[in-house]
């Protein structure tokens, strides 16, 4: 995939099939427009193409109400390719572009830089000075510019509506399972390892100590996870929380401990997708306790591993 920072770069001389959004989190109704936005590329033989925004424009224009995001530009960018985008185009988000007539942006770099052919957007998206560019502007502008402008419709879970804000809500409670069924995989984190005071060593679990690349975690506890390490998926759990046996940090930790491994991962980037909650954070009284609580943590973590289900997610991961 090529990426292209600025769309003046982004001189594109065969035509293009194109979407643009945020797309924090890359859940279902993110993946509907970019399979869309795919199909149709590749069935008109043009440049399947999605324009994202960054910093979030809600950092900009009213920075007291911005959601922290799900993913770092990196990895929306990966899921962009995972997905089948041929081109991404990130557009720096700022005042200047914010004060920018949505009419302008789609002579300038829709129809003249980018030729674009088909237009997607996510229902609601807007654009441009006043939001004006909205699906209702793209359709009254299309026939003169020469592309075919259409709204994709929303995906739904049980009836309620997928959304970034939503999922960011599960998040906060520690719904890890409707989660996944939201993105359609399961959530994860990615960053450095960092050494710790090494307590696991000591009561045989060793830990690796994540300082995360990500602004949304999930509620503080215990969960079943998947760790990425040399491209395989191993099973572990993880403990987000403040070491309340201990030293009450401010900043919360993410300690993994993984099955059947005992490498050195220090300073390495390790990523983290969040399967199931097993417990909350407790404060216990001494290690002891605390050993006894991880065993049987560990015991049902791997009885969940165990389901059929499960494994089959895992070898898909």
């Amino acid at each position: 995939m090529r990426i292209f920072h600025g769309t003046e770069n982004a001189n594109i001389h065969r035509p293009t099939v194109l979407t643009l959004g945020v797309f924090d989190g890359l859940h279902l109704g993110h993946q509907r427009i970019m399979r869309t936005v795919v199909d149709r590329a590749a069935e008109i033989g043009a440049v399947s193409t999605a324009i994202t925004f960054d910093p979030h424009p809600r950092a900009v224009l009213y920075p007291e109400s911005a959601p922290p995001l799900l993913q770092t530009l990196d990895q929306r960018l990966a899921n962009f390719e995972v997905l089948g985008i041929e081109q991404a185009i990130v557009i720096r988000f700022d005042t200047e572009f914010a004060a920018q007539p949505a009419e302008d942006f789609l002579y300038e770099v829709i129809h003249d830089r980018l030729h674009a052919a088909e237009v997607y957007l996510g229902k609601g998206f807007a654009f441009g000075r006043n939001r004006d560019g909205n699906i209702d502007l793209l359709k009254r502008m299309s026939a003169n510019l020469g592309f075919h402008a259409e709204e994709v419709p929303e995906v739904s879970l049980r009836g309620n509506r997928i959304s970034s804000s939503k999922i960011r809500h599960l998040l906060s409670e520690g719904r890890v399972n409707l989660v996944r069924r939201m993105l359609g995989r399961p959530y994860g984190v990615e960053g450095v390892i960092e050494r710790g005071a090494r307590r696991g060593h000591t009561i045989g679990f060793p830990t690796a100590n994540l300082r995360p690349n990500n602004r949304v975690i999930p509620k503080y506890g215990v969960y079943a996870t998947a760790t990425l390490i040399d491209e395989t998926w191993r099973r572990s759990i993880t403990n987000i929380g403040v070491r309340p046996t201990f030293e009450n940090d401010a900043d919360p930790s993410i300690e993994s401990y993984i099955f059947d491994f005992d490498g050195d991962l220090y300073g390495d980037v390790l990523r983290v997708r969040f399967l199931h909650r097993i417990r909350d954070e407790r404060k216990f009284n001494g290690i002891n306790e605390l050993k006894a609580q991880i065993e049987k943590d560990t015991r049902i973590a791997q009885n969940y591993f165990r389901r059929s289900g499960v494994r089959n997610m895992l070898d898909l991961l």
